[in-house]
């Protein structure tokens, strides 16, 4: 674990895995350390490692690539466990280790009715990614599902999390976490970040606002927002307790911002939001490296 320049843990954004190259080009030089590069259901770069050596040269060592990622429903969609495969045999030629995406869901039942499907693709797709040196990080993301009735991904819950990792037995699989997602099920963040941070791979800079009077006064089901994604520094969480969190386990890799969430510092406020927070990481982290004297 090499500390020095704060190497240990980048800050950085995400980027569309397509328009990478003229998009990096733009904002490489604002200080981002790291890039999520991401794909919705389908990857529509046909050469991989051609695209990876394009995006490498646009960087030129400014950043690194921490992840690139799919985010269909592999359990029903076979071109997307197709290309979440792609992704894991190309990964090294990004210069990372980690795939991210959503673990998938069948839409029609409970999300422990999936568990079996899950066992057939992912028990698959994790011995690619164990042969290939790779990590498989789920978006904790619940895209508007329930327990009952999931969307894209069952990966959203812990008790989910509990039974996909018993059912395929490989420490390839793992979480991408980020406090939102759980605020919006009003869970804590941070005490469930102690327990599960042995399978925390990569994390999404985005945090939440919890509006607690509305919450206080017409509870869960009047159909006013109670909460709402924000870009880390604009939220409720404390991320420099997040970031000591990481730092006392032993904790490495990334933190890419995935803005385009924040009520407010979007449209052409969007990248001053991203900027913002990107410095604010950064202090979080301890602030500009100051080497230790001899």
């Amino acid at each position: 674990m090499n500390r020095t320049q704060h190497q240990d843990i980048r800050i950085g954004t995400l980027a569309g895995m397509s328009d990478a190259p003229s998009y990096l080009a733009q904002i490489v030089d604002y200080g981002f350390e790291s890039f999520e590069l991401t794909n919705w259901a389908k990857v529509d770069v046909a050469d991989l490692e051609e695209h990876a050596k394009e995006i490498q040269g646009v960087i030129g060592g400014k950043a690194v690539i921490s992840s690139i990622g799919c985010y269909g429903n592999p359990l029903t969609d076979a071109q997307t466990a197709a290309d979440f495969g792609r992704l894991i045999r190309n990964a090294k030629a990004f210069g990372c280790d980690v795939v991210c995406g959503f673990a998938g869901a069948l839409e029609d039942r409970p999300a422990d009715e999936s568990i079996p499907r899950f066992r057939e693709v992912w028990g698959e797709l994790a011995r690619v990614a164990d042969g290939e040196g790779i990590r498989i990080a789920f978006e904790n993301c619940d895209m508007g599902g329930t327990w009952d009735r999931p969307k894209w991904n069952i990966a959203h819950s812990p008790k989910a999390w509990s039974m996909m990792f018993d059912s395929v037995d490989s420490q390839s699989l793992g979480l991408e976490w980020e406090p939102c997602h759980q605020m919006v099920s009003l869970i804590e963040p941070l005490p469930q970040l102690k327990e599960w941070i042995g399978r925390v791979y990569h994390i999404h800079g985005k945090d939440a606002t919890i509006e607690r009077d509305v919450l206080a006064r017409q509870g869960l089901r009047s159909g006013e927002t109670f909460v709402w994604h924000r870009t880390p520094g604009f939220g409720d969480t404390n991320w420099t307790d997040l970031i000591s969190i990481l730092r006392m386990n032993g904790w490495t890799g990334a933190i890419d911002i995935e803005g385009w969430h924040d009520p407010v510092y979007k449209d052409d406020l969007e990248m001053t939001g991203q900027v913002h927070s990107m410095n604010y990481l950064k202090a979080c982290r301890g602030g500009a490296y100051v080497p230790n004297p001899n």
